[in-house]
């Protein structure tokens, strides 16, 4: 009988951890980029904010996309934008200093959206993220405490990952 509750116990603990993910990135943010027109959309994936959307790699067709270089040299003027979303990137950066510097100079309003510490699927993901941000909440206007992701670094260089200034 014994083994069986560990097998179980198991299951429940995938579930629950997929569970918070999806709530964390499907249903909250979603919430978040229906609040308002983004004037920006920094790094915007596959997901239009409404206003002009950039990204390293086009993900989607979006309107308004721009194709950046780097996150930490933004092609716009200083305050050009009155609200600002970067959603899910900023754990990916090399840098995260240099980006929220960025962000505060073409933005009047930064809003950044993190995976926070309850969801613990998106705060792991050392395949893709660098950085745990060390928060309970998922938009900030400010850039929370962080730590480095421990083998972030090593497991993906030598999975070939581009590393992002």
């Amino acid at each position: 009988m014994t083994w069986v509750l560990i097998p179980a116990a198991a299951v429940a603990a995938v579930a629950l951890l997929l569970g918070l993910n999806v709530l964390s990135y499907r249903v909250l943010k979603g919430r978040i980029l229906r609040r308002r027109k983004w004037d920006l959309n920094v790094c915007s994936g596959r997901t239009d904010g409404g206003g002009v959307n950039v990204d390293i790699a086009l993900h989607a067709k979006l309107p308004r996309f721009v194709l950046i270089d780097s996150v930490t040299r933004l092609p716009f003027k200083d305050g050009q934008f009155e609200t600002v979303l970067c959603s899910h990137t900023m754990e990916h950066v090399e840098d995260p200093n240099a980006f929220w510097r960025e962000l505060k100079r073409v933005g009047k309003n930064v809003t950044i959206v993190l995976p926070p510490l309850w969801d613990l699927g998106g705060v792991l993901n050392f395949w893709e993220h660098r950085w745990i941000f060390l928060t309970f909440r998922k938009v900030h206007d400010r850039l929370p405490p962080r730590i480095r992701l421990p083998f972030s670094r090593a497991f993906q260089r030598r999975m070939g990952q581009r590393i992002h200034a």
